[in-house]
């Protein structure tokens, strides 16, 4: 028995040690909708920051994407959300701004690194607040089966007439389904085909600017055209792609049964392991030999800080800790696809992801049609597009009636 006495104090000490020094410890906690990302946070990037702050321990908390949104408002208006929000894009995050629930942090050290499009994302229309850091863009484009075009002696296509002419020997070879895309669940024929290929027809930011100022409509040429190209695409989607939903499609893409897939660079980790192939990217295709391509490179993820935390300085250590090269170059590697939106070189050490960011320096850089305030109407301009776009490519709506119905929309609300 008396060996057991002290065997038990020691225990007792210990443990009472051990809360004294998480005691002694900032605990902090981030909202996030991306929980296929614990992994990444908990082993990678959440130890490089308490490393170089060991009396902050930082908690990655995520909700599943669908129910982020509201289960973040029911905490926030509770009183109980986490100390580090993070932020979609725009109307989005500006609404917790206007709200009270999210920090004006326009003068944290370290914005300085991102540029002013990348910050108008999380920044009041007027530009007077930032209350997010931008924190991670993806890339739109598309991906191909490199084995497929080997054996089909093909070549990444450069121009439209590239395109089209690598399509029709696909199809004409009849191996496999010249492009992976359905119609079902209607958001990926505007986000995968629209407002992916599109900005190669109205200049990029020139025209998205451009509908913004009233200057321009998406009756014009230019913004029927998008459309146009996804008539065009029709050909080539395989027999019943207006059952298809995304995961079918994805399918097809990764056993190996299409050869091309308009996608984005947040597909990189999931295809390259479910994929038996090699799998290569490529811009959407310029208009011609004298033209420029444009790649939709869309501010898709921020990070900042709820206004009601009892942890400020912590929070906002974390939040400068953000803007470093260190996280920058921990978040492009630990999550390949999601593309720092800082100016810091960063080294990209998957393959799949470099062939991603190089377009940043072939193409001219965009980001998607509608999302910056143009979806504030009823339906939102961004949800309307996947009807639009759907309807087209399912043929029970000509490109110009679908421009025309776009710009009803947002006729009905927005005086630029």
């Amino acid at each position: 028995m008396r060996g057991f006495l002290p065997r038990t104090v020691a225990l007792a000490v210990g443990l009472c040690l051990s809360g004294i020094a998480l005691a002694d410890k900032t605990i902090i906690t981030i909202e996030s909708w991306r929980a296929e990302d614990q992994a990444i946070w908990d082993d990678l990037i959440l130890p490089a920051f308490e490393a170089e702050h060991p009396d902050i321990d930082v908690q990655f908390k995520p909700t599943t994407a669908t129910e982020y949104n509201a289960a973040l408002n029911a905490r926030l208006a509770g009183g109980t959300a986490g100390d580090i929000i993070t932020c979609r894009p725009f109307d989005n995050a500006l609404a917790m701004y206007d709200a009270g629930n999210l920090s004006d942090i326009k003068d944290l050290p370290g914005l300085e690194n991102f540029s002013d499009v990348a910050k108008g994302a999380w920044s009041t229309d007027a530009g007077d607040a930032t209350f997010c850091v931008p924190m991670a863009s993806v890339i739109h484009g598309f991906m191909y089966n490199k084995d497929a075009f080997a054996e089909l002696g093909l070549e990444v296509p450069a121009t439209e007439a590239d395109f089209y002419a690598v399509l029709d020997a696909i199809k004409e070879d009849g191996s496999y389904i010249p492009m992976a895309m359905g119609t079902k669940d209607q958001w990926e024929a505007a986000t995968m085909g629209y407002t992916n290929v599109g900005p190669t027809y109205w200049n990029g930011e020139e025209g998205r600017l451009a509908l913004l100022g009233g200057e321009a409509k998406f009756t014009d040429d230019a913004f029927v055209e998008g459309f146009r190209q996804m008539e065009k695409w029709v050909p080539y989607l395989g027999n019943g792609y207006q059952a298809q939903s995304y995961t079918d499609s994805q399918n097809l893409f990764t056993l190996g049964r299409a050869a091309i897939y308009p996608t984005g660079s947040w597909e990189i980790t999931g295809f390259q392991e479910n994929a038996d192939f090699e799998i290569g990217a490529f811009a959407p295709p310029a208009r011609d030999a004298d033209s420029s391509c444009y790649i939709s490179d869309h501010t898709d993820i921020g990070i900042g800080m709820n206004a009601a935390t009892k942890n400020k300085d912590a929070a906002l250590a974390f939040l400068e800790w953000t803007t470093s090269a260190e996280f920058a170059g921990l978040l492009t590697n630990a999550a390949p696809g999601f593309f720092s939106l800082a100016n810091h070189d960063i080294t990209v050490e998957n393959e799949l992801a470099k062939e991603f960011i190089a377009m940043r320096g072939e193409c001219e850089a965009t980001i998607r049609v509608a999302h910056q305030i143009l979806s504030r109407g009823e339906p939102a301009l961004g949800n309307h597009l996947w009807t639009l776009t759907a309807n087209v490519i399912n043929g029970s709506m000509s490109a110009d009636e679908a421009a025309a119905d776009a710009q009803a929309n947002v006729d009905s609300w927005y005086q630029p």
